[in-house]
């Protein structure tokens, strides 16, 4: 009888699967028509492994370098990676997304990107390099081969289906099942954040910035970090910044209060703001306080700047935080103990959103185009907090972007459990493209449904309105995606 209650228990744990994955950093040097310096691109990617030769994923570029600071695109991966040795191997594929900006010749902003690589395997990374073409063909001029190179960083993570989401097992259940490893630390900041221009373009005003920074831990007190935001006020819509960087950090009174230190680097313009390449440096220091639970509130100041001091601000902000120990049920930290574990759902979608008769500054409308990554949080079984980022890719606004928070909820499944419909509101900093949209806050209703393919994968459905404050823009819109779900195991502290 132990024995059968014993295998009872642990059976209802869900099963630990492994998600391989890699990130990726690239950089190229696209030449510009017209007889302009070349603009040096630099790209950010995340790339699932579909299987031990192929992949997929998504990728967001910026201008680093030339005269195009503030030039952004989003899009969807895919390659092969073909072993030619242990340790040499080759990568092709293809890049498409959408995007543009800083009054380059984007047309409506849709654009490829192939490759064909040479790799070699170094263990712990790998180093990629070889020839690339790019081709802005919705009506741009930017048409360019080039030379290009990429480091690969394997980043695995530990998943289970996603409809085990907020189901909860102590400790001690959790101690007989393949969840009994190190927990790994991650923290999520939504934040407003303030750059007031000490020099350069907009001298002497304050840019209103909503965005958000994911943080990754590497030690207790080490971690690296993605940061996004877009302006909202302050300024004509349209600025943006990516940055990526690293930091230290130390707690105290009894890890209610921490410092952090940062320093990131990446890439920002738009709006009328003048970055020139756009390669933008950014040292920060952040004090958070805990609120409850895994929640802080966190207040930050620092700088934002260009290298030659070309553009500088002095930046400040406040943000909520929320702390996340996943995917196993230890700490290293002897002061660190966990009581439960909770599976919390989680879902990526890629998809296609049309806007109807989107009002132009120019006082006429016509329809525009744009590709959208959302990333959804369960915060329960059917509340959801989401962020989006989009970016134009047909209809000759290819300057324009968007990102965007907020909530949204989502049923039970039905009609033989394939079928879901969800409600959300989203809103924030969108502008570029001659898209009117005021000073760039806009706020975004829609409804749709899901419909299951497998475990992992769902086809989505969804249909809206869009409406910005002080611009004409106010139309209904209209999207198509597929959406990438899954659950993590979650520990809650002592």
């Amino acid at each position: 009888m132990s024995v059968h209650f014993f295998y009872a228990q642990t059976s209802t744990i869900p099963e630990q699967k492994t998600q391989l994955g890699f990130g990726q950093i690239d950089f190229l040097s696209i030449k510009m028509p017209d007889g302009e310096e070349n603009m040096d691109y630099t790209g950010l990617h995340y790339n699932l492994k579909l299987n031990n030769w192929s992949y997929a994923g998504v990728g967001l570029y910026g201008a680093v370098g030339g005269i195009r600071g503030g030039f952004f695109t989003l899009g969807v991966n895919a390659g092969i990676q073909q072993k030619i040795t242990d340790k040499l191997f080759v990568d092709t594929g293809l890049h498409f997304g959408g995007g543009g900006g800083a009054s380059a010749p984007d047309g409506g902003g849709a654009f490829i990107l192939p490759h064909l690589n040479l790799g070699y395997d170094f263990k712990h990374f790998s180093a990629t390099a070889g020839y690339s073409y790019v081709d802005f063909f919705d009506g741009g001029t930017i048409n360019s081969s080039q030379f290009n190179v990429a480091v690969q960083i394997p980043l695995s993570f530990k998943i289970a289906d996603f409809k085990e989401r907020e189901n909860s097992f102590s400790i001690d259940d959790l101690k007989t099942s393949s969840w009994n490893a190190l927990s790994n630390r991650i923290s999520l900041l939504m934040h407003l954040n303030n750059a007031y221009v000490t020099k350069g373009s907009y001298e002497g005003n304050t840019i209103r910035l909503a965005g958000f920074e994911l943080n990754s831990y590497i030690t207790d007190d080490i971690f690296f970090f993605v940061r996004a935001d877009g302006a909202y006020h302050g300024i004509k819509a349209g600025y943006m910044d990516v940055l990526l960087g690293g930091g230290y950090h130390l707690s105290m009174n009894k890890n209610r209060t921490n410092i952090l230190a940062k320093f990131g680097v990446g890439a920002g313009g738009g709006g009328g703001v003048d970055t020139k390449g756009g390669f933008l440096i950014y040292p920060d220091l952040s004090i958070e306080q805990k609120l409850f639970g895994n929640v802080y509130a966190s207040v930050n100041k620092g700088y934002m700047m260009s290298p030659n001091s070309h553009f500088v601000s002095s930046t400040y902000g406040l943000g909520l935080k929320y702390y996340v120990d996943r995917d196993g049920i230890f700490s290293e930290r002897e002061d660190l103990e966990f009581s439960e574990g909770k599976f919390k759902g989680f879902e990526t979608i890629i998809k296609q959103d049309l806007y109807l008769n989107a009002a132009r500054d120019g006082g006429f409308n016509q329809n525009m185009h744009q590709i959208s990554l959302q990333l959804n949080f369960f915060l329960n079984k059917y509340l959801y907090a989401a962020g989006q980022t989009s970016f134009a890719n047909f209809g000759g606004a290819g300057a324009y972007a968007e990102g965007i928070v907020g909530l949204g909820a989502q049923s039970n499944e039905f009609f033989n459990e394939k079928t879901s419909i969800f409600v959300q509101v989203l809103g924030g900093a969108a502008g570029g493209g001659g898209i009117s949209t005021g000073q760039g806050l806009i706020v975004k209703p829609s409804i749709g449904v899901n419909q299951k393919l497998t475990n992992k994968l769902s086809l989505r459905l969804g249909a809206g309105y869009v409406k910005a404050k002080g611009g004409n823009l106010s139309n209904t819109q209209l999207n198509l995606g597929i959406s990438y779900r899954f659950t993590f195991l979650s520990v809650k502290n002592l």
